[in-house]
């Protein structure tokens, strides 16, 4: 049985206090706090935006704990802490409606957070305003989407856990959208365009679904997301599609399947690499990454990446797979120089 302790309430109380609404409204709110939470969770009455969260971990016995929140997105990855030690460590988490996915329900209103790990331990809470955070947007499909059930998991729902405070992902990904219907649903690309901020990163990895999309349009759709990112002051990174496993009898992924060359023969992979360097800009090679990974793995190594053991489901990944994805894509990010080291958790 997990356990749970509220170490040092009575020290943490005023510390730990939460503050968690607008700047503008912050003195006319009476404080909250860790009386907020129960041994699995909390809930704070806060409207849609972005804020920093930070938790001190820790009790009197030995505890491991991790952080989720909203539509079951991983922020905090398990942390190990010492009998009778606490550490800190601080995070940055977008509150929006619909919570989930663009197209879903509206969900919970406020910040809702779940308190996981082997041995939970939540000694104190603060929440703020985050006034100088920077978005990393994402558009995608239900291979990066906030899925809203066990056990699917998109590789954008675990990104959260690898960055620090100041940097926020939001997730506008959505289940079975193409480049045509992204683009067309008022809902999506009508909806997120207006919230791109100057400097604001955008992942674009659609894909999946644009199996009946010619190559001319599918080229002129992922040229007017580039175009229309950078309208806003954001700047754009496509990510080419995460391998479906489909192995060949030598064990490797070349076939179209795989590979995400659709019915009229759109190499889409080869299309988004044409693309960004056409239009100078950054990518991640998803497609040769997850390819490597999953030929690495092999035939029975690589099921448990996909949701093959639950559902005979060779696209969509499972918690795990989604979360070493996502450690990919911190990756590239890093490595591209995409986004400060310090913003970043690695290992």
């Amino acid at each position: 049985m997990r356990r749970f302790s509220i170490a040092l309430l009575a020290a943490v109380t005023l510390s730990g206090a939460l503050s968690a609404v607008p700047a503008r409204a912050h003195d006319r709110q009476p404080p909250l706090g860790i009386d907020h939470c129960t041994a699995t969770a909390c809930h704070f009455d806060v409207p849609p935006g972005t804020y920093d969260v930070r938790v001190t971990l820790g009790g009197e016995a030995a505890s491991s704990t991790s952080v989720g929140g909203e539509t079951r997105r991983s922020l905090l990855p398990e942390t190990a802490v010492d009998a009778s030690e606490q550490v800190t460590r601080s995070f940055t988490v977008n509150v929006r409606t619909p919570e989930g996915e663009p197209t879903g329900p509206d969900g919970t209103p406020g910040l809702d957070l779940t308190l996981g790990g082997s041995t939970p331990a939540l000694a104190g809470i603060r929440v703020t305003p985050a006034r100088h955070a920077r978005q990393i947007i994402l558009i995608g499909d239900s291979t990066v989407c906030d899925q809203p059930g066990d056990p699917y998991s998109g590789w954008g729902q675990q990104l959260p856990q690898y960055l620090r405070r100041g940097l926020s992902v939001a997730n506008y990904a959505d289940s079975g959208e193409s480049t045509v219907t992204y683009l067309q649903n008022p809902q999506l690309w009508a909806t997120v365009q207006p919230l791109i901020r100057p400097g604001d990163l955008v992942l674009v990895q659609l894909a999946h679904n644009d199996k009946t999309t010619d190559e001319a349009t599918y080229r002129a759709n992922l040229e007017t997301l580039v175009a229309g990112i950078r309208d806003r002051g954001g700047e754009p990174v496509l990510v080419t599609p995460i391998v479906r496993r489909w192995f060949n009898a030598d064990g490797t992924l070349n076939n179209n399947t795989a590979l995400l060359v659709n019915g009229l023969g759109v190499d889409h992979p080869a299309v988004i690499r044409s693309v960004a360097a056409a239009e100078s800009v950054p990518l991640i090679d998803l497609t040769a990454k997850t390819k490597a990974l999953v030929e690495s793995l092999g035939v029975e190594g690589s099921k448990a990446l996909y949701l093959y053991n639950e559902k005979r489901d060779n696209t969509h990944t499972s918690v795990h797979g989604a979360t070493v994805y996502a450690g990919l894509v911190r990756d590239e990010l890093l490595a591209q120089h995409l986004v400060p080291e310090g913003r970043v958790r690695v290992g």
